[in-house]
């Protein structure tokens, strides 16, 4: 544990529902939900204005609906939320050489490997909040969002802290002061401590962290095991020494798809494997990596779930090879009574791709087989999330929230389709609410577009931050309820 509070953690409010508001004038101040849109999709991020209505995350879509009918129901744009969280990523850079990221918009980061602070040129607890405000305001004018701020002296302490200061705040929790915070908190506040654990501790006895470290390593270790118990016997007491590691390794790459209706054919069902093989290889490539263990997920219409693998003889990103592999597994897999997910991934990753190993070989057969083999067509760009979220293979049914062009009045976004009609509202980042219009699905002047981010202008990191709107002004924009 450290004597000050450097270890800073950020969890970015709402962030893709947010994202969403700030790109989409009109949505600001309304309840959105981002998630998959068919009838077995969930709620991926839910605003604070929806969440107001009992939404929250992982929640079954439909049950969503029922309780907030009003909201602005939006598919997720992921290359979007990433574009965005490499802004915000980079600020959190600036402070320090140990940044580490836990999803597209949560990350630690160790203050001290930044050097000194404050004007004694040492850390403190002021020095530390001085550095955390200057930071969320840093994010606002980048991105025009809000992010949560919490520091302390540990990994777990810092987390804490920033739940503690949701939505748009920040928490300090000085060194001293970590036994107090804790001992009322639920058992579940630990890391670690699941359904499964926390129900074991309850038919214990133990229901908050404070009963946690009354009860003694050695009750925890007899009813957790050595590891588990005296782990948390540990953090019980504030006990928190994990270090905040810049790099954290993937073990694998995958993608999976849930389906609104269950899949029997097998052609379809070969089809969506040999998909999501493509979209598991163009992410593979994006990390510079290869792999050699190719893995197949296969959930049943009763949600029994199967994995199968195959491990080649080296490591590969050839989407073919991938393709032939995913195919193989699958087809050894009785799949008659309906399928409701699949699942590709790579495992044993490699620091290369299969063009590096051309190059080192430096040999005229490998350039050979570059030129005389035709070019494997691009894998499609595609979110990483549910069926009803992916964008280029569904983007010409126009899911509502993504984005389309229109040749007379341009960038704007789908807010309903049906009935082979599309509704469109003509709007983008820093514009007033635009206007609504609505043409046939098939108008030849309607095209999908590439999304602006939130800070307006061309789709690409903004060179200089803009001024952004204060949050009156966001506030003071034309009304109008969006339609789901």
């Amino acid at each position: 544990m450290r004597g000050t509070p450097t270890v800073l953690h950020l969890d970015m409010d709402a962030f893709y529902a947010a994202v969403e508001q700030a790109a989409k004038p009109s949505l600001r101040e309304k309840p959105v939900i981002v998630g998959g849109l068919g009838p077995r999709g969930v709620v991926a991020t839910a605003s604070y204005e929806a969440r107001a209505f009992g939404v929250h995350s992982a929640m079954p879509m439909a049950q969503a609906r029922r309780l907030c009918p009003n909201a602005a129901y939006l598919t997720p744009r992921f290359g979007l939320y990433r574009r965005v969280s490499e802004v915000v990523m980079g600020l959190l850079r600036e402070l320090s050489p140990l940044v580490e990221p836990l999803s597209l918009d949560e990350a630690f980061v160790d203050l001290q490997a930044g050097g000194a602070a404050g004007e004694t040129g040492r850390w403190s607890a002021a020095a530390a909040r001085a550095v955390g405000e200057r930071l969320r305001r840093d994010i606002r004018a980048a991105t025009g969002l809000s992010g949560s701020v919490g520091l302390a002296g540990s990994k777990m302490l810092a987390k804490i802290a920033s739940e503690q200061a949701k939505p748009d705040g920040l928490v300090v929790i000085p060194p001293g002061t970590e036994r107090a915070l804790l001992e009322p908190m639920p058992v579940r506040t630990l890391p670690g401590v699941g359904p499964a654990t926390a129900q074991t501790l309850r038919r214990a006895g133990i229901a908050t962290v404070g009963e946690i470290a009354e009860a003694g390593e050695a009750e925890l270790v007899r009813l957790l095991g050595r590891a588990h118990g005296g782990a948390l016997y540990a953090m019980a007491r504030g006990i928190d020494e994990r270090p905040v590691v810049a790099e954290r390794d993937a073990k694998s790459v995958s993608v999976e798809d849930t389906f609104d209706t269950d899949l029997t054919d097998r052609a379809r069902i070969q089809a969506e494997i040999a998909r999501l093989a493509d979209r598991c290889v163009a992410r593979l490539r994006a990390a510079g990596r290869s792999g050699r263990t190719v893995v197949v997920k296969i959930r049943s219409y009763d949600f029994s779930t199967l994995t199968r693998s195959e491990t080649l003889r080296g490591p590969t990103d050839d989407p073919a090879v991938v393709r032939e592999a995913a195919a193989r597994l699958v087809e050894g897999v009785d799949t008659t009574a309906g399928v409701r997910l699949l699942g590709v991934g790579v495992s044993g990753l490699a620091d290369f791709t299969q063009e590096d190993l051309f190059a080192q070989a430096g040999t005229r057969a490998a350039g050979l087989l570059g030129a005389d083999r035709p070019p494997s067509p691009a894998p499609p760009a595609a979110a990483d999330g549910p069926a009803a979220g992916r964008e280029t293979q569904e983007v010409r049914h126009w899911l509502p929230g993504l984005d389309i062009r229109h040749a007379r009045y341009g960038p704007g976004w789908v807010q309903g389709s049906g009935l082979g009609r599309v509704t469109v509202r003509f709007e983008q980042p820093g514009s007033p609410p635009g206007r609504v219009r609505t043409f046939a699905v098939d108008d030849p002047e309607l095209e999908p577009s590439e999304p602006l981010p939130p800070w307006g202008g061309q789709a690409s990191e903004p060179a200089i931050r803009p001024n952004v709107m204060s949050s009156s002004e966001a506030g003071a924009a034309a009304p109008g309820t969006p339609s789901p």
